[in-house]
């Protein structure tokens, strides 16, 4: 486990995981993180995007994915959430959507009582073909959201995203709309794209909207043949980073990094650069 230095609830917990193709797996691996998350004092736990199944490989998948109802997944984070008394974002796991016919990439938010609080779909798909040649097509399987998601926890007011959502600012803007004063961005960031802009785009949607930025993160070679940047980040509203958990897993296959956050944090950064009054008072037609 990594610190940031000592100081004063609330604390967050990140949870920097190499998720494979076998639920069960990783679901013991999440088992033993958040048991070191409450004993580091930790308020919230926080997992990365495909926490309990990441595997690229759609036909072996899908004797995994059913609709929430029928899934074993969300009782299971829900018993492990009660079991260690720490509210949980799930990071996110795949899913049938409630039609049965295409997947959706959903994140949960449970209370210590075990109780899920919030869901929210990916809204962004990520449809790309990278300089190094991979090309990912998430739209081919999976269903894009359409709900914008803030929900109350231990830490403040939450706004909902995952992964590619943090490229499309305005996703962010309409959180801070709805009350977030932090925002969780669980993701699985491929190398190439994450040695590019990950840090510099954690720390821009921190910046302009005066949120807290948690960001647990997939680390290193996974089973299905991928590999993922890490650096599960937690920035602070006025862009500095608080904890970086590398590149390196532990020895237990994971890492948990914690990071206290100041509540006081966002007013401060949003006092000192206005950027809502400013909005408001300039409506420049371009």
């Amino acid at each position: 486990m990594t610190y940031d230095p000592p100081g004063a609830v609330p604390i967050a917990a990140l949870v920097q995981m190499s998720s494979g193709i076998d639920p069960a797996a990783n679901l013991a691996t999440i088992d033993r993180a958040l048991a070191e998350a409450t004993a580091g004092g930790a308020a919230m736990a926080f997992l990365p995007e495909m926490s309990l199944l990441l595997d690229r490989d759609r036909a072996r998948s899908a004797a995994h994915i059913v609709r929430e109802a029928d899934s074993p997944w969300p009782a299971a984070l829900q018993a492990l959430a009660q079991k260690n008394g720490i509210w949980l974002h799930s990071g996110s796991i795949p899913l049938l959507s409630d039609e049965g016919t295409r997947r959706v990439n959903r994140s949960h938010v449970i209370a210590a009582d075990g109780s899920i609080r919030a869901r929210y779909d990916k809204i962004h798909m990520f449809d790309v073909t990278l300089p190094t040649g991979e090309n990912w097509t998430e739209s081919a399987a999976y269903a894009g959201g359409d709900a914008i998601v803030v929900v109350a926890t231990p830490l403040g007011p939450l706004g909902l995203s995952v992964c590619y959502d943090l490229r499309f600012p305005e996703l962010y803007r309409a959180l801070v709309d709805q009350g977030a004063a932090l925002i969780a961005i669980p993701a699985a960031f491929t190398v190439s794209t994450g040695e590019a802009h990950w840090h510099v785009l954690m720390r821009a949607r921190a910046i302009e909207t005066g949120c807290h930025v948690l960001a647990a993160a997939q680390c290193g070679g996974h089973q299905d043949g991928r590999s993922t940047f890490g650096h599960s980040l937690a920035v602070d509203p006025w862009g500095a980073v608080l904890v970086d958990a590398g590149a390196v897993q532990d020895e237990a296959g994971y890492r948990v990094t914690l990071a206290r956050i100041d509540p006081a944090a966002t007013e401060r950064a949003r006092t000192a650069i206005p950027l809502a009054r400013s909005r408001m008072v300039r409506n420049i037609k371009l």
